[in-house]
């Protein structure tokens, strides 16, 4: 059998990579779970030796932790670490935002409208999954726009670890106490008023995401013996 060539296997591992990635920052793989090289790769339908780089680079970002050569855990959500991981979002991504504002232009808009469109949908009809995306796209469809790289990069690694719990606990807090702050973004955007912007950035984190955090977190405690 012909083997694959230097840069086919390159391009195997950075795509294994960005499918578990993207499950982790969607909340597909649940704080807790215990994953087998074997079955992801069976799964994937290619070898383990790719699903063992790719959770390699992620157990290098913090998003799961190995525990032998054949099995990684996404890690369980402690208080302590839910509060440096909301501390450091509101020290990234609300500059981020702010950094990004010059760049953002008519199509970023449409856009950021659209997106915030499916979210409203998606929590009016419980649908977890298209909430995680939606939200996801919404936030990196902004913070993408500028050309710092390192820091879509760090804030990125944030989410990686974020986002299993933010899925697990999303159903536990009706959509009705979640405040949006996505169109005061806009209106900012629009407005080109970066102070107001950065403001609407921090909101969505500590309002939005703290909130179903801590409840979850609560939730977690009371269900402990």
């Amino acid at each position: 059998m012909e083997q694959p060539s230097a840069d086919g296997e390159e391009g195997l591992n950075t795509a294994i990579y960005a499918e578990l990635r993207q499950r982790l920052v969607t909340g597909r793989m649940a704080p807790g779970h215990e994953l087998s090289t074997r079955g992801i790769a069976a799964e994937l339908g290619v070898s383990q030796t790719p699903v063992r780089d790719a959770l390699s680079r992620l157990a290098a970002e913090g998003a799961v932790s190995i525990r032998s050569k054949r099995r990684v855990r996404v890690p369980p959500m402690t208080p302590e670490r839910f509060e440096d991981l909301l501390r450091c979002r509101l020290l990234l991504e609300p500059e981020a935002a702010t950094l990004a504002l010059p760049h953002l232009d008519d199509a970023h808009i449409a856009r950021l409208r659209e997106i915030d469109a499916a979210l409203d949908r998606a929590i009016a009809n419980g649908d977890t999954d298209a909430y995680m995306q939606s939200n996801h796209d919404f936030h990196f469809t902004l913070y993408r726009a500028q050309s710092r790289r390192t820091l879509v990069q760090l804030i990125e690694t944030l989410w990686l670890q974020f986002g299993p719990f933010m899925r697990v606990v999303h159903g536990r807090v009706s959509g009705a106490h979640l405040n949006d702050s996505h169109q005061a973004a806009i209106r900012a955007i629009e407005a080109r008023d970066a102070n107001a912007l950065r403001a609407a950035i921090s909101a969505d984190i500590t309002d939005g995401m703290g909130l179903i955090g801590r409840n979850g977190l609560a939730a977690d405690r009371a269900a402990t013996p």
